[in-house]
């Protein structure tokens, strides 16, 4: 992956991951590392900081451990969505764009005043 992905400080919230490289529609961006698959009993011993990385999957409840995948910032108005143990970009992505997903699509678990700064904002996800 090398320099197709890069986390550095976001607009959106903290870190962020950007495109090193343009991305084409249909594209893998962001194949997920190793992750753990979370019971939500599991999930709910859990700190508050480390829910906000939860996603649900179909055995369970996905926790994104490894950079660069648990940098993925929220937007209503993303360029990536949730494939098979991946974010695909569902449009072309410019190098430097930030990487985004609408963590309310990907079921993730979580909810909090949107601050993506997107014309479509829905505020609260």
């Amino acid at each position: 992956m090398a320099n197709n992905i890069i986390v550095k400080e976001s607009k959106i919230n903290n870190k962020g991951v950007f495109a090193g490289r343009d991305f084409k529609k249909g594209e893998i961006v962001l194949p997920w590392q190793a992750n753990t698959i979370l019971t939500m009993e599991e999930v709910k011993k859990l700190p508050p900081e480390e829910r906000h990385y939860i996603a649900n999957f179909k055995d369970g409840q996905f926790l994104h451990q490894q950079e660069p995948e648990r940098y993925v910032n929220h937007s209503c108005d993303p360029n990536t969505e949730s494939g098979e143990n991946c974010d695909i970009a569902i449009r072309d992505i410019k190098a430097g764009e930030e990487i985004t997903s609408d963590y309310a699509k990907a079921k993730m678990n979580i909810h909090f005043e949107c601050n993506c700064g997107s014309k479509n904002c829905r505020k609260q996800i």
